[in-house]
């Protein structure tokens, strides 16, 4: 008799094996385990640059570590297992042709087992020989649990008479049960058949030790890169945080501040680029306000030199006024146009070097304790509204307010409601100690405002009826009556009533009379 049939061993199952058993992966779920708290995390990013940047790279390195430790862990195993199955097969081989050689046939099971023993002496302590001759099925190890040589292995060798192997597991631990023929030296078939047990606990052992020394690493990884993140962060986000800052100083009127540029990445072209355009936007701005500085002194001069000729103006036209009587009709019709345009042209000229003072800085308050209800009738007295405005003066309101210019504030805003408003016009004064706060308020039964004419009502010469060539105003009553109120503390909005017609609302805070000027 000769031992096996001398063919190669099969690298895997043949047509009919089942499919080698995987061995359990350790490890595996220790690394899904610590990389689920980080795609939890992922979810609540904080929104920042830096915090995604950091998410990133650490998202990275824990792909990148899981993906290596899965490659490693593939081929080392296959490695260690395909080193341990050449190893086994090829022992197993030199065991059986040397334990074939004057083995009788048919044997009886004294001789089966000792050829069994005799067998799985060479192979190792754990591996255990199980020989099958027809019905007759001997082992090494009486104890030995033949469920591990499944069916599919015991028709591959018998069918297709040549060395096969598999891989199973049994209660969590794998094996390599590799089977063989043994045959005459002429080839036919002995009908024995010998199949050897050895367990891979060693070889998983070995590969788990490797996944969890992976594994340990990874918390050094992630913690690498997430430095290496806050590093990168820091150097992309540094001139992002200076382009921020000289922002908001642009925003605050600070336009003098610039960035420094550093290398020539695509972050340094677009400082170079911010700084570019701060400069046209300070030449700009420089421009404009040369511009407007310009125009307010000329604005000041033109009116400081008018006011001269149109003194000596207003004398003549009050003589023209008191001879017109006298004189032809169309001489006395001049006479009563020059009268109305010089004064039309004396309030526009007051009007502008009211504006220019405020411009310059030089408008002052000249605060007195005022009774407030008697000021205001006083305003509505002393131009003859008092028939056609209605009115809600509480008395004994007092504060200390420059009494002129509380005048001039309820004069436009009265005219004004006049002139473009309907009857009747309310004027109201309200007080509210708790907040320390006056109210007027001036409404009109008129069509109100339009939304173009509420964003511009305060505008310096804005009129809202365009078409009209001339009109009794200057454009600048209601401008001035704002600067007065903010030379106060206060302010005026204006908008549209509920029922028809406009609201202009003077809030002033309630500065009493015993307190002493700040």
């Amino acid at each position: 008799m000769s031992g096996p049939d001398g063919q190669p061993p099969t690298g895997g199952p043949g047509p009919g094996h089942e499919a080698p058993a995987a061995l359990p992966e350790p490890g595996r779920e220790g690394l899904a385990g610590s990389a689920e708290p980080r795609r939890a995390r992922r979810g609540r990013v904080f929104g920042g640059l830096r915090a995604r940047l950091v998410v990133a790279f650490v998202l990275v390195a824990l792909v990148s570590a899981v993906t290596a430790t899965a490659l490693a862990y593939r081929e080392s195993r296959t490695a260690v297992l395909q080193r341990k199955q050449d190893a086994v097969q090829d022992d197993f081989r030199t065991r059986v042709e040397q334990a074939a050689v004057g083995f009788d046939i048919p044997p009886d099971e004294v001789s089966l087992t000792e050829f069994a023993s005799g067998i799985a002496d060479g192979l190792g302590k754990d591996a255990v020989v199980v020989a099958q001759y027809r019905s007759l099925t001997v082992s090494s190890d009486t104890g030995a649990d033949r469920s591990r040589i499944t069916p599919a292995l015991r028709g591959a060798v018998r069918d297709e008479n040549r060395m096969s192997f598999q891989r199973v597991e049994r209660r969590g631990v794998p094996y390599l049960v590799v089977g063989t023929p043994v045959t005459f030296d002429s080839g036919t078939p002995s009908g024995l058949d010998v199949f050897a047990i050895a367990s891979l606990r060693a070889e998983r052992d070995d590969t788990a030790g490797m996944v969890d020394a992976v594994r340990d690493g990874l918390a050094p990884v992630v913690l690498l890169a997430a430095v290496l993140a806050l590093f990168a962060a820091r150097t992309v986000l540094r001139p992002v945080r200076e382009l921020g800052r000289s922002t908001r100083k642009h925003a605050a009127g600070d336009l003098s501040s610039r960035v420094r540029v550093r290398g020539n990445d695509e972050l340094a072209r677009l400082a170079g680029d911010f700084n570019d355009t701060a400069d046209a936007l300070e030449r700009s701005v420089g421009e404009l306000r040369d511009q407007e500085a310009r125009a307010k002194r000329f604005v000041a001069d033109v009116s400081h030199e008018l006011r001269t000729p149109l003194a000596a103006m207003a004398m003549v036209t009050t003589v023209l006024d008191e001879e017109a009587e006298r004189l032809p009709p169309d001489a006395a019709r001049a006479a009563r146009t020059v009268s109305e345009e010089t004064a039309r042209l004396t309030r526009l000229v007051d009007d502008l070097m009211e504006m220019s003072r405020f411009d310059s800085g030089a408008a002052r308050l000249r605060r007195a304790d005022t009774d407030l209800a008697e000021a205001v009738r006083a305003t509505l007295s002393l131009r003859g509204w008092t028939d056609r405005v209605r009115t809600a003066l509480p008395d004994g309101v007092r504060a200390s307010v420059d009494r002129r210019r509380i005048d001039v504030i309820v004069a436009n805003l009265v005219g004004n409601a006049l002139r473009h408003g309907a009857d009747p016009v309310t004027v109201t004064l309200t007080a509210d100690p708790a907040a320390d706060l006056i109210t007027v308020e001036v409404t009109d039964h008129g069509p109100g405002l339009p939304p173009e004419t509420l964003a511009r009502v305060f505008d310096r010469f804005y009129k809202a009826d365009t078409a009209r060539a001339r009109s009794e105003g200057s454009g600048l009553g209601t401008a001035i009556a704002l600067e007065n109120a903010r030379l106060h503390g206060g302010t005026i909005d204006a908008a549209d009533r509920p029922g028809g017609g406009a609201a202009f609302t003077l809030r002033l805070p309630w500065r009493h009379p015993s307190e002493e000027d700040r």
